[in-house]
């Protein structure tokens, strides 16, 4: 096999959105101050000076592979809300998204993305007030679109779905997210269940002023 054969066949360097999750995964193995722009070149098997072109700093490329994972799950949530809407157990509803919600939010991944986010929040404020609005603000917003639908058809009884938004996230997740965040342990275990956060929603939202079966 001649050289130029070879060269045709050797796999091409990763760019693109294959290069942000190369950048996402040094990120999170070293941190910010411990990633260099000569590993993740290395890791991505292209130049560092292809890196630059793409990326111009290691707070640009920081800032891209944020944006790229915000982006990524974007409409995670979108079929479990329609199904909150169409379902006829308004409680039920509620429950099987509160699971999704805790799941999501305490999932490995997520965890390691907030705390690489908030770790260099101060020095990069942009970068996390971008991920906060496109990511958790974004699925709250979508969530209080989906209670004033349950609202206008009487199926709940809600003056702002945007604050009862914000209400049911934190009741399903607060507590665990914290216990997660602050221990580095697993926040779900032990920590109170779905029903009780919907349970207690209920009583102040539900369509007659009771829980909603």
């Amino acid at each position: 096999m001649t050289d130029t054969a070879r060269r045709r066949g050797r796999p091409s360097g990763r760019t693109g959105t294959d290069l942000l999750s190369t950048a996402r995964e040094v990120f999170l193995e070293r941190g910010f101050g411990g990633t260099t722009m000569d590993e993740v070149a290395a890791r991505a098997k292209i130049s560092k000076a292809s890196l630059y072109r793409e990326h111009p700093s290691k707070d640009a490329l920081f800032a891209a592979v944020v944006r790229a994972w915000a982006d990524a799950g974007r409409d995670a949530m979108r079929p479990h809300l329609d199904r909150l809407v169409a379902a006829d157990d308004v409680r039920g509803g509620l429950c099987g998204l509160a699971e999704v919600m805790r799941a999501g939010v305490l999932s490995p991944d997520v965890l390691n993305m907030r705390r690489l986010v908030t770790g260099e929040a101060r020095r990069l404020p942009e970068v996390a007030a971008g991920y906060l609005d496109a990511s958790w603000e974004r699925n709250v917003r979508a969530l209080a679109d989906a209670l004033a639908v349950l609202d206008e058809r009487g199926r709940l009884r809600i003056g702002d779905p945007a604050a009862a938004a914000d209400q049911f996230t934190w009741l399903v997740i607060g507590a665990p997210l914290n216990r997660c965040l602050l221990t580095g342990t697993d926040g779900a275990a032990g920590a109170a269940p779905v029903v009780d956060a919907v349970d207690l929603f209920l009583a102040r939202y539900g369509s007659d002023g009771s829980p909603v079966s």
